[in-house]
């Protein structure tokens, strides 16, 4: 067979053991999983009251254009239609833009540590990947720049980033896109924008006025709850987007993701009551760590990059035997913590008193 080259040794995404899998294993009746940065009090109450009653023809192809799901998210954020793009996740999105721009004489830039999908794509697509080491858990963006060359095709900077939380700030993030080239796309990857608590924030959208040569990606699989309908979008000049639309599969949002996402974006109140829980969640683990001497990251996600001062592979096991999946630092690049997603009030009492036992067994505490 004749595979890419670049492919040879290459890993899969590894989405780690479900929580099925973990009752078996340890003969669990209850786990809880807050690993995955999901949404721990689900997805409007108004998408599952329509699941129950929804009336769907399964033979028919969905909407290849996604024209309502357009409609109501170009409204939502006040663009025009023809600067979205669908997705099957953001990570179908994140295929596209690799797909049309990168390959063997380019290059692109990205944090390390930050979302490894970039990276991947980037390496099957045989490009050159320039990481630039985060300092303080933010994207070093002067680094980032010098990083920048004539084969720059893409600059990608995860804002909040995954899995540290930490927020680049908006005017930092200004006047990098301000003396960017402009044939270099710069993508501002947020997934967990709606959680933003920090004053200083300013819309990314505004950028786009001035900057054609910036695209940003958001999803409906965090704050919406709604990650098993994989619906992500981009958001971008008409230039931009319509390069970008012959990479996108026909039909990769499906009618019933289509129809939930509306209905997902119609429940601001649920968006905003979400914030507020997560917001008073991480409150919960800052306090842990506070009172214990443990470092982290201070995020604007919902999920919290955390010191253990132990093996993060032992500590990660530990808690799944006490019926909590996690997720260990060495899989990110940050060996000595775990990032755990902010659950509801119950779920974070439960862990950080089984966490104490972990770290007492390993003689941390």
């Amino acid at each position: 067979m004749k595979f890419k080259k670049q492919i040879a040794g290459l890993q899969a995404y590894q989405p780690g053991k479900t929580m099925d899998e973990v009752k078996k294993m340890f003969n669990l009746d209850q786990v809880i999983k807050l690993a995955s940065n999901e949404n721990p009090y689900g997805a409007s109450p108004k998408v599952k009251a329509y699941l129950t009653s929804a009336n769907i023809n399964f033979a028919l192809y969905p909407d290849g254009y996604a024209t309502e799901l357009r409609a109501a998210v170009a409204s939502h954020v006040n663009i025009s239609e023809n600067q979205l793009l669908f997705g099957n996740g953001s990570d179908d999105i994140i295929l596209m833009i690799s797909r049309a721009l990168l390959q063997p004489t380019m290059n692109m830039v990205a944090a390390n540590i930050t979302f490894g999908q970039y990276k991947h794509n980037a390496v099957i697509e045989g490009a050159v990947v320039r990481e630039v080491p985060l300092v303080n858990g933010e994207h070093d963006l002067d680094k980032m720049y010098e990083a920048i060359d004539e084969n720059t095709a893409v600059v990608w900077i995860c804002n909040p980033n995954n899995p540290t939380g930490t927020l680049t700030p908006s005017q930092a993030i200004k006047k990098f896109v301000e003396k960017a080239p402009s044939d270099v796309l710069i993508v501002l990857d947020e997934a967990y924008t709606e959680y933003i608590t920090d004053e200083s924030y300013e819309d990314s959208i505004g950028l786009l006025e001035k900057h054609p040569n910036v695209l940003i990606l958001r999803t409906f699989s965090k704050a919406y709850g709604l990650a098993s309908f994989r619906v992500g979008y981009a958001i971008g000049s008409e230039e931009v987007i319509g390069q970008l639309e012959p990479t996108r599969e026909p039909f990769n949002n499906t009618l019933l993701s289509q129809n939930v996402a509306i209905i997902g974006l119609e429940d601001q109140a649920f968006i905003q009551q979400c914030k507020v829980q997560n917001n008073a969640g991480k409150k919960q683990f800052e306090a842990y760590c506070e009172a214990r001497n443990l470092d982290y990251y201070p995020s604007q996600a919902n999920f919290i990059l955390m010191e253990v001062k132990a093996d993060s592979d032992v500590v990660f096991q530990g808690l799944m035997k006490r019926g909590f999946i996690v997720r260990s630092g060495n899989a990110l690049g940050t060996p000595g913590y775990l990032r755990i997603t902010i659950g509801t009030e119950e779920q974070n009492t439960a862990l950080l008193q089984k966490l104490d036992e972990v770290l007492q067994e390993e003689g941390v505490l």
